[in-house]
């Protein structure tokens, strides 16, 4: 028994995983609020865990949370095939953000072992730690660790908005692992995800066919201030720092209006501060923004625009500003072979597919700087998305599941 290319996926199988993920950190009505390793965290790796050994894999997981569950192939010397995505969620989080990635791996596994198929190449199935950023900043840091980008001793030295360390929850969880968070030989890296956007659902499509993400260049900065009573304290000898992040964000607002006719975004994303009390001026805040466009000229542009506001808002306000962190991704970024590749078979198989750009942020941007990279999207309702009403129906995977699978399986078996 082999994959034969009239194989398909089990559908109903797929679903009954998303189904039972759902019912894992419930927060809105139809929505999840899964924020990384808490405890419901916890109880979703641990099912995927025993999912993944029920169907024969090896599972490790490294010093930054990540799981790996490995299927050996015939050859194991060869570098492997990664398939992977999230289980974390936002804090008003949806079903399928993340979660339809990893299930896919999973269950491209499962139909490898219903076929009796052995691949060439080992096949690892990968539930990245903190891609949503909701609990530690910043996002995707765990599989950005993974690739080199950032040190394990400042993940793990993170702090979340309750106070917690990075570190101390995975070794609460128990998902401290003994495996290096480094990144060895990997011969590709497959991500499905829903799309996140309205395109592919307003055009009735059954796939997209990623073929790079919007250029993205963010930034985290910090303002400088001093407490004083809000009343006595005249204008022109205030220092007031959340104020100061407030003209931030609303200038970094106003930058995505005046890209916007030619689709340029740019979000006001979070604002902190300390005391942040009536009564007293705050002396610290912190503040997160970014900006995306499909070109990329057009982004360094509009993030130089970011920059000079950000020490313009600190100065009208008598503060200092300082840059904590910056950020870039997006481009031309994935494998063009590789996307061919899925092209072919969406063609093959005659699902009603297009090329899309990603525009929003994934663990692949990351694996795409280490090997080769492709994604793969799945319609979703009315592109909403980081939200609880996060909608779709088990016909919106048939394309993308079948498609990974076979894509998966003719580059694995190369």
């Amino acid at each position: 028994m082999s994959i034969t290319p009239d194989t398909r996926v089990d559908l109903d199988r797929f679903w009954s995983t998303i189904e039972a993920s759902g019912e894992i950190g419930k927060g809105r009505p139809g929505g999840l609020s899964r924020l990384t390793l808490g405890d419901a965290d916890r109880e979703m790796r641990d099912l995927f865990r025993s999912w993944c050994e029920a169907a024969g894999l090896s599972v490790e997981m490294d010093a930054a949370g990540n799981i790996f569950g490995r299927r050996d192939g015939s050859d194991n010397d060869l570098p492997p095939i990664l398939i992977g995505s999230h289980l974390d969620t936002q804090i008003n989080g949806g079903r399928f953000d993340g979660v339809a990635g990893v299930l896919a791996g999973l269950e491209v596994i499962r139909s490898l072992n219903d076929a009796g198929h052995v691949t060439k190449r080992p096949i690892v199935v990968v539930d990245w730690t903190n891609e949503e950023g909701a609990r530690f900043s910043p996002p995707m840091v765990a599989s950005g660790c993974f690739v080199g980008k950032y040190d394990i001793d400042w993940v793990h030295d993170l702090i979340g908005d309750d106070g917690a360390r990075f570190g101390d929850e995975l070794e609460r969880i128990g998902y401290n692992g003994e495996r290096a968070c480094k990144a060895g030989e990997i011969d590709a890296y497959f991500e499905l995800h829903i799309e996140q956007g309205p395109i592919l659902d307003a055009e009735n499509r059954q796939v997209g066919i990623v073929t790079g993400g919007y250029p993205v260049r963010g930034m985290r900065a910090s303002f400088k201030g001093q407490t004083s009573h809000t009343g006595p304290t005249p204008m022109d000898l205030r220092k007031n720092a959340l104020a100061a992040g407030a003209r931030w964000l609303t200038a970094v607002d106003d930058i995505g209006w005046d890209f916007a006719v030619h689709d340029g975004k740019a979000t006001a994303a979070r604002l902190t501060a300390w005391p942040n009390k009536p009564g007293i001026l705050s002396d610290t805040a912190e503040a997160v923004c970014d900006v995306r466009h499909p070109d990329p000229i057009t982004t360094r542009a509009m993030a130089e625009k970011m920059r000079r506001a950000l020490f313009e808002s600190a100065a009208r306000c008598g503060c200092e500003a300082e840059i904590e962190d910056e950020w870039e991704w997006g481009g031309d970024i994935f494998d063009h072979e590789m996307i061919d590749g899925i092209r072919d078979e969406a063609i093959r198989m005659e699902f009603n597919w297009r090329d899309i750009e990603s525009q929003a942020g994934h663990d692949a941007y990351f694996l795409a700087t280490h090997c080769p990279t492709a994604m793969i999207f799945a319609p979703c309702e009315n592109g909403i998305t980081h939200n609880n009403e996060e909608n779709c129906t088990p016909e919106d995977f048939v394309a993308g599941l079948n498609i990974l699978l076979h894509a998966v399986v003719k580059r694995a078996d190369r």
